[in-house]
């Protein structure tokens, strides 16, 4: 009886962990090029070195998503791709779980987690997945001489057609300032003022008669390719993909560009904890961290990864000068204020949809 009852007890534990195993996870990303390098880099290898299922899910706004999914008591999404603003806003509300650093992966020279990543590159609810850039691209073909500052965006005269901008006051505030001569480290200290912000508003009255307005990162390399537009803002990501991956002649200017960070997280009762929290350790190995850049033009967030960033998969590519981490393309960054946003996104936000509506 006892060696029935342990036999029993046994092959239940091995068909729950079964069921757990094949129930997966789903990762919420902004989907994409962006989604598609995640499902390689990260998706397939943690599936086949776990045997746990990982499906990617694309989202135009997966903070929205996270967010009604926790405050609707219906959690579905295991872990979710967030911006830093995000993190800052979806922690202090209790939507999102803790993550210990200590759960991380080593750094490839066996320093810490906490030695390893970048500053900011770590919250106590999240942990940053890659560094991006929010760049002016172009069509190539529609000026005669490229554009190189960010001056140009606004210069119709010079550079006539339409021009693409993400419709979300974050990124286009900062743009507005660097483009009315506002130095990227004197941006934040400029929008704090009501003065610079009225600054802003009035640069992008100044072109919002030629403005396409885009919101999921997708569309700003269709609407160049579509020809809707001549410049746009854009992720350097999928820029890179459309001009390497599919032979777009695009072309994109490094001054001004928005570093910005993406990053993990794990809703609040997030089903299946254990296997999204092995998702999160296993992604923040470094040289997991440097294969993103196999598929996508975004820079790892940990020190020890950079030297393992190899080439593009067409094996031939180098990837460093397309990656916003390299030293010379983020001379005239402007690195994004998380905090800024996490104060006073919604009072600019409420007035950006006022002004675009007006």
């Amino acid at each position: 009886m006892t060696k029935r009852l342990i036999a029993g007890t046994a092959l239940a534990l091995m068909a729950a962990t079964a069921v757990s195993a094949q129930a997966g996870i789903t990762t919420t990303t902004y989907g994409g090029a962006f989604g598609e390098a995640m499902n390689e880099s990260r998706a397939k290898p943690f599936a086949a070195e776990t045997g746990i299922p990982a499906m990617m899910v694309d989202n135009s706004d997966p903070p929205a998503k996270l967010k009604a999914e926790v405050e609707a008591g219906n959690v579905t999404g295991n872990v979710f791709d967030v911006e830093q603003s995000d993190v800052i806003r979806l922690c202090d509300e209790g939507l999102i779980e803790p993550i210990d650093p200590a759960m991380l992966a080593p750094g490839a020279d066996g320093s810490t987690a906490e030695d390893d990543y970048l500053p900011q590159a770590l919250h106590e609810c999240a942990t940053a997945i890659m560094v991006w850039a929010t760049v002016i691209a172009y069509d190539a073909g529609a000026f005669d001489t490229a554009p190189t500052k960010v001056a140009d965006f606004f210069d119709l005269e010079n550079f006539p057609g339409k021009r693409g901008i993400i419709k979300r006051p974050k990124y286009a505030l900062e743009f507005a300032l660097l483009g009315d001569g506002v130095a990227p480290d004197e941006v934040y200290d400029v929008l704090s003022t009501p003065e610079g912000v009225d600054r802003a508003f009035a640069k992008l009255e100044s072109i919002k008669d030629q403005v396409v307005w885009w919101e999921a990162g997708a569309q700003a390399p269709q609407l160049l390719a579509d020809g809707e537009v001549a410049m746009t803002l854009a992720y350097n990501g999928r820029i890179f993909d459309a001009m390497v991956g599919e032979g777009k002649d695009f072309g994109f200017v490094w001054d001004g560009a928005n570093l910005d960070m993406d990053y993990w997280v794990i809703p609040k009762g997030a089903p299946n904890m254990e296997a999204a929290q092995k998702f999160i350790a296993f992604a923040s190995d470094p040289a997991r961290q440097a294969d993103l850049s196999k598929y996508i033009a975004y820079g790892p967030p940990r020190k020890s990864a950079a030297p393992s960033v190899g080439t593009y998969k067409d094996g031939t590519t180098e990837m460093a000068p397309y990656l916003p981490t390299t030293p010379e393309n983020a001379e005239s960054a402007l690195v994004n204020d998380a905090g800024f946003w996490a104060d006073h996104g919604t009072e600019l936000t409420e007035r950006f949809n006022a002004w675009l509506a007006g």
